[in-house]
């Protein structure tokens, strides 16, 4: 790919929750050493996850595979209740790094079911946070479409409440919720919005960029929801393209490209932003950036074993 000009856009890579799942697990190294047991990938980036590893964290699958008493973090993603339960009577170190925005709709399932309602989660089935967000309380109702609404089985249509995963399109969530609202008048919503502030603004960076390129390459992981929403945001604009990282460029992309925009996901190392920087500066693109939004949010981590 022969492109002219590189366009970056602030804000893009990291965002609060990730910094503070990944920092857990590093204070944790430092003040244990290794091993630190880690369930699942503490978020959606195998480059995260591989240079955890290198210095000594473990990723396991289930709480099964860690040793008893050992030294476990939850990932930003979230854990279902039996998670915890069971973390507890094997009597391991449990730490949870969920990010505390996903905690704010767990803890928003668990007050509608106490209140009385059948909770609706608008979410992709199989993603990390939506397992977790569906294990908070008994019988939560996944939909991931509009089309989906018709079939919900609830126990009284007066008494339905939604929630939402956290890094969907707003606008493919508010599809569903007039689904849900055609259907059940009386619908409970959140009293703040489910989606959160890091993917609201990368994908209105996103969208700024496609507006502005000739193509927009989004750094992110395969298994990042969000990397995906920013792909898909964009692609409404221009040709958009999720790449793990530079290296993942298809050689047969077309050449002669004037400006091509580049993003990153919540989940990205700024590591891989620069590899691909300079990627392009070698071959001759001049690089400019802008910055859309300033992200002042901070999120501190969690209270950590002595």
């Amino acid at each position: 790919m022969t492109v002219r000009r590189v366009l970056l856009v602030r804000p893009r890579g990291f965002c609060a929750g990730v910094v503070r799942a990944i920092d857990t697990v590093e204070r944790l190294l430092e003040r244990h050493g290794a091993p630190v047991y880690v369930r699942r990938a503490i978020v959606h980036n195998g480059h995260v996850v591989a240079d955890l590893t290198a210095r000594g964290a473990i990723f396991v699958d289930e709480l099964g595979q860690v040793p008893g008493g050992g030294l476990v973090v939850f990932s930003a993603h979230g854990v279902a209740r039996r998670v915890e339960i069971h973390a507890a009577k094997r009597g391991l170190r449990a730490v949870d790094a969920t990010c505390p925005l996903v905690a704010k709709v767990h803890r928003e399932v668990e007050r509608f079911v106490a209140e009385g309602y059948d909770v609706v989660l608008v979410g992709h089935a199989g993603h990390d946070e939506v397992v977790g967000t569906l294990g908070r309380a008994p019988d939560v109702k996944l939909v991931a479409r509009p089309s989906d609404v018709a079939s919900l089985v609830v126990r009284d249509p007066d008494r339905v409440a939604c929630v939402a995963q956290t890094t969907l399109v707003p606008g493919e969530v508010d599809a569903v919720v007039a689904a849900l609202r055609g259907r059940f008048p009386r619908l409970r919503l959140p009293p703040t919005d489910d989606i959160c502030y890091a993917t609201r603004n990368r994908q209105r960076a996103a969208r700024w960029l496609a507006d502005r390129c000739d193509t927009v390459l989004v750094l992110g992981d395969q298994a990042s929801s969000n990397g995906h929403r920013l792909r898909e945001v964009a692609s409404d604009r221009c040709p958009a393209h999720l790449i793990g990282s530079i290296t993942g460029l298809d050689p047969d992309q077309p050449v002669g490209i004037e400006t091509v925009g580049l993003t990153a996901a919540a989940s990205t190392p700024e590591s891989l932003v620069r590899a691909a920087v300079e990627f392009f500066a070698a071959r001759g693109a001049t690089i400019s950036e802008e910055e859309l939004d300033v992200e002042p949010t901070w999120f501190p981590t969690p209270a950590l074993p002595a």
